[in-house]
Order: structure tokens, then sequence, then C-alpha cells
């Protein structure tokens, strides 16, 4: 049923004695006004409308600075929402968007039609209206358009007031029950029990109360999530959100404002908004972890809080407490506590640590291991302790260096030692070129083999001469130089 056939269904009922009292008080001084509804909201229920009606009252109390609203029921029945602010006249039911609301950010209503849909959902729905203000009693009827008499419309009736000094609105309702009330304002934050946790300058995080999280946007719900950690109320508004928030204000898709949602997120620094982050980051593994921890920055956000508020934490991942059980199992008799995270955060928090230069770094499995390397000893070998096959090739140590010219100056001593590292969890390390000393390790093991130790004694020679690190193309050069020396040396015996 459209809007015309609703209002002309109405019209062939007798005239209401709200109406005939005012016609009766007021005669010639009554004047009506064309509302001119186009399209009606025809899935809004009277809790839609009502939320409307304390939408209006809470931004103009937020515009004037008045006192709270009230919300109450008279012993007459009628339910009055009333605010303290300058009072609402006809001129207000003309406006298709208002300039000031979309000027203030911190405002509830955007459209401006928000009561135009309001009053033409309780008519539809047999509720009185009444609007008091200083400026008069504004009631509904349907009537006729102008000049055209065929097409009913909805009309707001004004009629003067006898209290010129009545300060605010109030908006009287008759033929709501309190469950209609009720429902309105649970979508207000307002008037709800949901707990403040921390403010930041984007937007609030708020204790989540229910079975799902509220999302409100300058204390109005638009959507619920079923499986986030908190509620939120989103106080700075960006474009997307400004696109995304359509007439009737719900059902906001999640898109819209995922992004002031991690803004709000990455600003926290309270103890019991980062705790609660970081208890639910450590639900990785048991598949009970919240979606904002699914957000990559966000989680990299509480690992940093975590690694501030608990020094002994390692991050490592599901793969690592698989493959290397044994470096998990050091870790923890190092009085270390491992948590489980996924693979793009420890990716995430690798490249952080490349580029820290303050020395916070977050402790994963690859930062744990060259911590602990930087704090390990290599304990030398004396040649006097070598077996005789490890001597014979030893000895062989100047012999192989002449193939590139001779031990390389930069190079002060060649050791043997039984480790390099303490952990080699990840890989072994058989050669190791330290430049501050001007020594190259060999791991004891490389003199089983003449051809592993030559192998390993011109690849560090390679570092030193150089100075560049593995994987790298000036190291690259180096040792495809001395292959090359090596090829042409064999060829010419």
């Amino acid at each position: 049923m459209g809007i015309f056939d609703i209002f002309r269904e109405k019209e062939s009922n007798d005239i209401n004695e709200l109406d005939i009292g005012v016609r009766k008080n007021y005669g010639d001084n009554v004047r009506e006004f064309d509302l001119n509804i186009e399209k009606i909201l025809e899935n809004w229920e009277n809790y839609h409308a009502i939320r409307e009606i304390i939408a209006n009252a809470l931004d103009e109390q937020i515009i004037t600075k008045t006192k709270d609203i009230e919300i109450k029921q008279s012993n007459d029945g009628w339910w009055h929402i009333v605010d303290y602010g300058r009072g609402l006249n006809y001129h207000h039911l003309t406006q298709n968007e208002n300039e000031e609301k979309l000027s203030n950010d911190k405002l509830i209503g955007r459209f401006g039609v928000g009561l135009k849909d309001a009053l033409a959902t309780l008519y539809r729905h047999n509720v009185k209206v009444k609007i008091k203000s200083k400026y008069g009693t504004i009631t509904l009827k349907t009537a006729s358009k102008v000049g055209f008499e065929d097409i009913i419309t909805l009309h707001a009736e004004i009629t003067p007031t006898n209290d010129t000094y009545m300060v605010g609105t109030d908006f009287c309702l008759y033929g709501c029950t309190k469950e209609d009330i009720e429902k309105a304002k649970s979508l207000f934050l307002k008037f709800t029990e949901d707990t403040s946790l921390e403010k930041t300058k984007y937007g609030e995080v708020l204790d989540n109360s229910g079975i799902n999280s509220s999302i409100y946007i300058n204390g109005v719900k638009v959507a619920e999530e079923t499986n986030f950690l908190f509620s939120y109320n989103i106080t700075s508004l960006n474009a997307q959100i400004k696109k995304a928030l359509n007439r009737e204000r719900t059902n906001v898709g999640r898109t819209a404002y995922t992004g002031r949602i991690k803004d709000i997120l990455k600003e926290c620094c309270s103890d019991v908004v980062i705790e609660k982050l970081v208890d639910d980051l450590q639900e990785f593994g048991s598949g009970n972890r919240h979606d904002e921890l699914s957000w990559s920055d966000v989680a990299m956000h509480a690992s940093m809080k975590m690694s501030e508020l608990k020094k002994d934490t390692t991050f490592v991942t599901a793969d690592d407490l698989k493959y290397t059980p044994s470096l998990i199992d050091d870790m923890r008799r190092s009085g270390y506590n491992p948590v489980v995270v996924p693979d793009n955060l420890i990716n995430k928090m690798e490249d952080y640590n490349t580029g820290a230069d303050d020395g916070k770094t977050l402790t994963t499995a690859k930062q744990y291991v060259k911590e602990e390397q930087s704090r390990f000893v290599p304990n030398v070998i004396n040649v006097s302790e070598l077996t005789v096959d490890e001597r014979n090739v030893y000895d062989k140590t100047d012999r192989i260096l002449e193939f590139i010219g001779g031990k390389p100056s930069i190079v002060k001593e060649i050791q043997i030692v039984d480790k390099i590292y303490e952990s080699e969890i990840f890989s072994e390390t058989v050669g190791l070129w330290v430049p501050d000393e001007g020594r190259v390790l060999i791991k004891r093991k490389q003199l089983k083999e003449l051809s592993k130790y030559a192998g390993t004694l011109l690849h560090e020679c390679g570092h030193a001469i150089s100075g560049a690190g593995d994987v790298s193309r000036d190291f690259e050069a180096e040792l495809t130089d001395i292959i090359g020396v090596l090829a042409s040396k064999i060829l010419s015996m």
C-alpha cells in the first residue's frame, strides 16, 4: 500500500477528537501545512519514528547546551519527549537537509527529513501526535493538496499557543506502548548500560554488555556485530561513514566503520583495553579470537603494548610449535611466555624489528635466537686438541688460501670452535666472519672433510674481502671471483 492509499483510507474515518477540539478552540486561527511526503518508509515501526524524535531532542540539547532531555508518561497516558532548546516550529517541517546539522559532526541527525518520516510512520500506526512549543501546537491530519483535490497527503495542523514563554519542545504521543519507547531508547548509547572503557579523538571503546556488540555513531546505534570484542561509539566521522549513513541509519555495513574502529583501537593505551586485546590475541590457537584481532594493524598495536606490559612475551607461529619444539622449550626455560600468533603478524613484526632503531624490538622466534646468539661467546679449540685426522685437514689452511692469493690482510685469525651460536634452531651455522675482531670462526665438524673445511674457509674469506653479508650482490660477486680463481689455478696445474 502506497502513502497516498494509506492517507485516503484514513481520510474516510471520522476526524479524531483532537482535531475537533482544536477547531472548536481556535476556529480560523488553525493553519494547515502540507508535509508533501513523497515516499514513506513502510518498513518502519513505531520505535523507528520515536528514535527520530529522541534524536532530534538530543541534537537540540547539544546545539543549545541545555539540560538533559526527558522521556516520561503522564497520568493521562500520553508519552512526552521533552527538550529545553529553542522550540520547534513549522519551518522545521520544510527542511530536506539541515545545514546546521550537516556542518556539525557531533550531532546524530543528518538529513532533516527524519522528523517527517517519523510523523508519517506514527500517523500510519494510529499514534496521535501533538508537538508543543512557544510557537504553537502541531497535530496531524490528512487533506487534499491545494489545487489537486484528488490527491490526499499528510498535513500538519498548526494552532497558536497560550504559553508564549514555554522553553523547548514537548513532543507528545498517544497510542504507542512502553515497549515502543524502550526499544527506541535502546538505540541510544545515552540510555544503555554500556560502560565507556576509553575515549580517543576518534571515538570510544565500550564494554560489551550484551550478546552482540553495538556500533554507535555519535551515540545512535547503526549496527550490531556478533564477534566483536568491544562495542564502539564513533564520534569523528570520516568521508566513508558520512557516505554510508543512510536515511534510516540502520544496518550500516561493516566496511563503512572498520577504518574508524581501527583508528580508535590504535589510539588506546589504557590498561583495561590493552589487557583485553592482549588476552584475546592469545586466543589465536584456540580459534576463539574476536574479529578485531584479525586486523593486522590492531593485532600489531596489541602486540607492542603486550611487550611493554609483559616483558617476558615472545611471539611464535603454529609452525614454530610444530617444527621447533626445542626452541619453545628453551624459551620457557629462560622464563619467556610464547604466544602463538598468525604468520602474517609475525612477518609484520619482523619488518618492524628490521627498522627499529630504538632497540624496542618485538621478541619473535627469530629475534629470540638472534639475541641469544649475540650473548653467546664461542669456545675456541686449541689446535693441539685436534685429532690427527682433524689436524691433517687444518694444516692445509695456508695451501687453500694460496688459491686466492694468500690469507686476506683483514683476517687476523682463523679459529676452530665447538659452537658458533648457542641456539641453532633455524639453520646450523658452520662458519662466521667477525669483522669487529678480524676473526674467521669455523665449526670443528667441518674438519671431518677437506672439501667442507675448504669451502667454509673460502666462503668466510669472501665475506671478509667483500665486507658484505650473505645474500648480497657484493658477496655473490666476490664468491664468483674466488670460484674463478680456483678454477684457473686447478686448470693450470
